[in-house]
């Protein structure tokens, strides 16, 4: 089992604070989402737990070692990037017997499958893969790494539907098989909320919610009607966001939801989507 554990992380460049004493543990295999706006520091994080640049203050360590330049603790995690960081004119399959080099858990027999499956053409160079194939190939190092912590920074990046859905349920499969640590940074949250076990909402540098999907999902809920009865409904309550058209409202409030009062009132009580929870989080 891997622990990665971030301990007052800052990270300051020039006059923008990036990550703002940022605290988490991640001690468990699971599926985790890596959630936040463009600018709140998703990427800064990923770039600091794998070394690529160091933290103005605090530390983050995986099994108790500090990750900056520790290549030995940094070889159980695979980094999926959103840049395409590998040579541009070396072939796809050179890639994988490269990677292998250094990986020597990384199954070649697995991503020659997957590239079939993908339809990938592994003597293509990779400047002549489209965006979509060159997130599938990236995708594909990082499943067959054989890596005890994988991050995958926008993983669907120029995939269409039909390869998304094929890359979530083989993520979901490799998972199954061999439990792992697995972040997932994306902003399609709609199409990962049934994959992910726990989300870590950041905003503005700092993490502000980490929780399992299912209980922070059981601790929320969307009430609509008349705009006045809502008004009373949501007194005392604590409102994530609310919309208004003409005389209806509708609002997302995390707590449990007082039917009785509901139905008083008038008004519908239903389940809230992660997607919309995070905007209405992030937003407030």
């Amino acid at each position: 089992m891997v622990k990665i554990e971030a301990k007052g992380l800052t990270k300051i460049f020039g006059d923008t604070v990036a990550l703002d004493n940022v605290q988490f543990t991640l001690d468990e295999p699971k599926i985790y989402g890596l959630l936040g706006r463009n600018g709140a520091g998703k990427t800064t994080l990923l770039n600091v737990l794998t070394g690529k640049t160091p933290a103005t203050r605090g530390i983050i360590s995986i099994n108790g070692e500090s990750v900056w330049e520790n290549d030995r603790v940094l070889g159980s995690v695979f980094y999926m990037t959103e840049q395409n960081l590998y040579p541009s004119s070396r072939r796809v399959r050179e890639m994988f017997m490269w990677t292998k080099a250094f990986y020597p858990e990384f199954d070649l027999g697995y991503a020659e499958e997957l590239a079939e499956r993908f339809e990938l053409n592994t003597k293509k160079k990779i400047k002549e893969l489209s965006t979509g194939y060159a997130s599938i190939f990236k995708a594909i190092l990082t499943l067959a790494s054989g890596a005890q912590v994988l991050l995958f920074d926008e993983p669907v990046l120029g995939l269409d539907a039909n390869h998304r859905e094929l890359l979530y349920r083989e993520l979901l499969a490799n998972y199954d098989e061999n439990p792992k640590t697995i972040v997932l940074s994306t902003h399609l949250i709609e199409e990962i909320a049934d994959v992910l076990e726990e989300v870590i909402i950041i905003k503005k540098g700092q993490i502000i919610l980490k929780q399992p999907v299912e209980d922070l999902l059981s601790e929320a809920h969307t009430v609509s009607g008349e705009a006045s009865k809502l008004d009373q409904y949501i007194q005392g309550k604590s409102c994530v966001s609310m919309e208004q058209l003409q005389n209806f409202k509708s609002a997302i409030l995390l707590g449990k939801a007082d039917r009785d009062l509901a139905r008083s009132l008038d008004l519908e009580i239903g389940k809230a989507e992660l997607q919309k929870l995070f905007i209405g989080l992030t937003n407030s």
